[in-house]
Order: structure tokens, then sequence, then C-alpha cells
């Protein structure tokens, strides 16, 4: 994956040492190294890829812990309906910039606070949220790197009715207290150009999960897509699990989800997200604006493939899809 960087190499050369020894000379100044708090949506340990491609970043400009940072981490472990008070405890630490995993928790945090500087390595929809007045200029506390492009939506669904060509009914699995609107609508109006019947299965909390599978399943639904959401990342074996006891192809947005047995995705790589956000978070520290720092977007999306899962469900990849494909899981 690649990001448009300007000059990046040469920027964190540049950037390392000269942010190493301003860390050391604020840290004199002011009794305590800058403080960066990580609000994670999905408990620590469904993060730790994540958490590390961050904290490599951060030592791609020579900055380690604790003597250039504190890192503060603080978990909603998967229950979205905790964003709102995590993130005013977040903001109680009054920490020097927050990383915020995901859109919900930027939107929670920001809600309470427009000055604290929030980088987003997952940013979706900000504008229309009301996060950032442009990507070019955010001009507001808010940036980072914007993890979904206009067409993402419906490549997913394209993709699945490549691994189910007769498909005519296809499922679409949604978070409704935590996932991003712009992707329902997106998938419809992909499907202007497929024609498949769309059922849309609604979830709100991980207990409605055996039973939104067993719903799809009854339907006759051929093939599913899942939305990305953080409550189904945190649940991605107990998806995939499902997924396969129904014997539902189902398409994914992060390779996470294939790791554990799901079937493909397509989509961003999320450590390098998270690894990019880290200049982002360097450049803030050293009094850059938020504001002043444009939203990236990905120039590249991955395609994963489990072929050991497609075998399982009777799947013949198709051979276009085996040619184009990132990485392919035995």
């Amino acid at each position: 994956m690649s990001f448009r960087h300007i000059e990046r190499r040469a920027f964190v050369v540049a950037l390392g040492g000269a942010s190493a020894c301003w860390l050391a000379a604020r840290a004199q100044t002011s009794n305590r190294p800058p403080l960066i708090a990580f609000m994670s949506l999905v408990a620590p340990e469904r993060n730790a890829r994540l958490m590390d491609g961050f904290v490599q970043g951060l030592r791609h400009f020579n900055l380690v812990e604790p003597r250039d940072f504190e890192l503060a981490l603080r978990s909603a472990y998967g229950q979205l309906d905790r964003a709102t008070s995590l993130a005013q405890e977040v903001i109680d630490l009054r920490p020097d910039v927050i990383l915020a995993t995901a859109t919900p928790a930027v939107v929670s945090l920001r809600a309470l606070s427009k000055t604290v500087p929030i980088v987003c390595p997952l940013l979706a929809d900000p504008v229309h949220l009301g996060l950032v007045a442009s990507m070019s200029h955010p001009g507001s506390n808010v940036t980072g790197i914007l993890f979904r492009t206009e067409g993402l939506v419906g490549k997913q669904l394209e993709i699945a009715l490549q691994l189910v060509p007769h498909a005519n009914r296809v499922g679409f699995l949604v978070d409704v207290a935590g996932s991003v609107v712009i992707d329902r609508q997106e998938l419809e109006h992909a499907n202007r150009n497929f024609g498949v019947e769309l059922l849309i299965r609604e979830v709100r909390v991980p207990d409605d999960l055996d039973a939104a599978f067993r719903a799809l399943a009854n339907s006759g639904v051929q093939a599913l897509v899942v939305q990305t959401d953080p409550m189904f990342f945190n649940e991605r074996e107990r998806i995939s699990s499902l997924a396969a006891a129904t014997r539902l192809p189902a398409v994914y947005a992060f390779r996470e989800h294939v790791d554990v047995g799901g079937l493909i995705s397509y989509g961003v790589n999320l450590a390098e997200c998270f690894g990019s956000a880290a200049s982002y978070v360097v450049r803030i520290l050293k009094g850059s604006k938020a504001g002043d720092l444009p939203v990236e977007f990905p120039t590249k999306l991955e395609l994963i493939i489990n072929l050991k899962a497609a075998k399982a469900l009777g799947i013949i990849v198709p051979p276009t899809l085996l040619a184009t494909a990132d990485d392919a899981i035995e």
C-alpha cells in the first residue's frame, strides 16, 4: 500500500532526528514528555498489530516511549455505547494529541472538544459528518487517513458476484449503532449496475449476530457483504465462523477478517494506515495544527483471499481474482 506523501522518504529522514531533539528539549522544560492518548473502540488485544504499526511509525522518526512521549491507552472493548463516556475520559487526560482509531471515536471526541488535536487512521466521510471542512484543508482539530474511497462498497459487491456468479440475492450486514450510513447508500447505488436483490440485515450488539446470520441464511441469501465497523472488527472470529456455519460467502474490508478464516477482503492495509498516522502526530507535536494537515487518501487497496475457506464453501475462485490478489492464504 502507498499513500500520497510529498517527498515522504525525505520528510521522514529530515523530521526524525529533529523531532527527537525537539521533544527531548520540550520534556526538559515541561518536566514531562508529550502525552499521546490512544482511544480504541475495540479491545486492545484485537488492535495489537495496529497499535504496533503506530508505534513503529513513531520509531521511524526516532521517537520511543518513555523517553520522547507517554502513551495512554483507553478502550471501549467493542462496546460502542461506551464511546461518549470513554471520550470524556480521554479528554480529561489533557493529552497533547489523540489518536482515535475509528470515525465513531472521532465523532464522540469532537463533540467534547474543538481544540485538542485528533488524528484518525480510519476516517470515513469526515466532511459529511462535519469533522473537517475539506480533505485538503480540514480547518478543525481533526485530520488523518481516509480509509474508504468512493465506490469501495460497490467493488466489494462486485467481488461477491464474481465469487458467486449465479447469485441473485446478496445480504449486507450492518451495525446501525456505529457504522457509516454512506456505505449503505453507496451499495444500493452500485447495485443499479448489477440488479440483484439486496437484503439488509441490521444488528446493534454482538448478541444480535447469531440471529442475523440465521435470518440471512433462511432468506436465501447466496453471498454477503460485511460492512466496515468496529464491532464487526472486534467480533471477526465469530463472524467468520457464522459465515462458514451458514455457508455464506462473505466479503470483508480488512485482511484481519481473512486471517481468522474469512473468505475474502478488499480494502486498505490497516497497519500501514496506523503507521502513516504517526507522521501526523509527530507534526502536531512539533507545532503544526491538525486543521492545516490534509487528509490523506489511499492510492492502493489490497485484495486478500483465503483459499482454504473457498474450498470449504465449494467456491472456485476466478483466475482473474487470483491474478490480482495481493495475498492468497492456503
